[in-house]
Parts: structure tokens; C-alpha cells; sequence
């Protein structure tokens, strides 16, 4: 249990209405917005009156930084079940941790973290809130040992590089958006990231980068 999430001397009835108002709060931070999503919206659908939701949440601050340790944690369970599977027999390591992320990264958690950092941009408070969560991530999960089991890469700056290069590029498909020829496009991109993580990783040479 984190304490970050349920204060130490609260009751198992009022963790689950915190869960629930959490789970809330991530659900419609993904689907709505950030700014969308209120502390009367989320009460709504935590199926709570607003007094009950003042009770647990006094404020906005509150609220914020219990929902972020709540994303975060939800985020990072995520990534390390992911992370605990092998790629299928003859599949290139790499590859399949590309495959992987992308797919994570339309998980609710990790589309409620995306919003949150889009909505931050403009908001003192959540930046400050989201900052310590955005570096465990970087450092524990992506830019730890676990991303580079997936890859089977080690930790000197090019294979640094390349589990960079891959995951900022999928973060950034993951938050743009097309006008075109969208399913093409994508696969043509991610078929380029693949190879080009594998040619860091010295699995492939340059020529191999764009082949068709």
C-alpha cells in the first residue's frame, strides 16, 4: 500500500473511496482532460457527494498529488508486468520492446500521465507536482535495467541513446496526430524506429535503416 496514495491512519472504508475517487480522477483525466475533469466532475463519477469528496480531498492541491502517486504507481505496474515478458521465440528483443511501449502508452494510466504533462506546460502546480514522478519513471523504468532487459542493450550512452531514440519517438506518435494516411504513415515510422534501434544496438547497419 502506498502511503503516498492512503494516509497512515485511514480506515479500509476510506482507502477504497480514495481508490475509487483516484481511479476516477485517472479514468477522466484520459477520457476529458485534465482541466475537464473537476473535483465535481470526479466526485460524479466516484458516485460521491461533494461533501464526502471534501472529507478526502479539501482542495484541488490535494487531489492532484494523491491522483499523480496513483498514475504513477498504476504506470509503473504496468511497465514491469511488460517488462517480465519475454519476446516469443525468434522475435528480436528490441522490436518487441517497441512493441511493447507503444502499446503501453494507450494504457488510461500513461494517457492520464500524458495529459497531465500537456496541461502542465501552463500549470505551476501540477508541474511541480508531476516533476518527482516524471524522473522515478525516467530513471527506475525506461532509463533503468528493466528497458534494457527488454532490448537486451546495456547501459553505455549508445545504448542509452537507442532506448531514447525509441521511446521519445513513440511518445511523440503516441501524442501527435495525423491527417493522412495515418495507418500507413504509423507503420512506415515504426518500421523505421525498429530498425534504427537495432542499428544503434549493433544489430544492423546503416543501409539497413530504409530498405523498401
Amino acid at each position: 500500500m502506498d502511503a503516498t496514495i492512503y494516509p497512515a491512519k485511514a480506515t479500509p472504508k476510506s482507502q477504497r473511496t480514495r481508490a475509487r475517487i483516484l481511479d476516477a480522477a485517472m479514468r477522466l483525466f484520459a477520457e476529458i482532460g485534465y482541466h475537464a475533469a473537476t473535483n465535481a466532475v470526479i466526485a460524479d463519477a466516484a458516485t460521491l457527494t461533494r461533501g464526502a469528496m471534501l472529507y478526502h480531498f479539501a482542495s484541488r492541491e490535494e487531489l492532484v498529488e494523491a491522483a499523480v502517486a496513483h498514475i504513477e504507481l498504476h504506470r509503473a505496474r504496468l511497465f514491469e508486468q511488460a517488462a517480465s515478458t519475454p519476446p516469443a521465440p525468434g522475435v528480436d528483443a528490441s522490436e518487441h520492446a517497441i512493441d511493447v511501449y507503444w502499446a503501453l502508452l494507450h494504457e488510461v494510466p500513461f494517457v492520464a500521465f500524458a495529459e497531465l504533462e500537456a496541461a502542465a506546460r501552463t500549470d505551476a502546480m501540477l508541474a511541480e507536482r508531476l516533476a518527482a514522478a516524471r524522473s522515478a519513471f525516467d530513471h527506475a523504468q525506461v532509463g533503468g535495467d528493466r528497458f534494457g532487459a527488454m532490448v537486451q542493450a546495456g547501459a553505455d550512452p549508445r545504448f542509452q541513446t537507442s532506448r531514447d531514440l525509441g521511446r521519445f519517438l513513440l511518445e511523440g506518435m503516441a501524442k501527435g496526430s495525423m491527417t493522412y494516411d495515418d495507418v500507413a504513415r504509423r507503420e512506415r515510422l515504426m518500421t523505421v524506429i525498429k530498425r534504427a534501434v537495432r542499428m544503434l544496438n549493433r544489430k544492423g547497419d546503416l543501409q539497413d535503416l530504409w530498405t523498401d
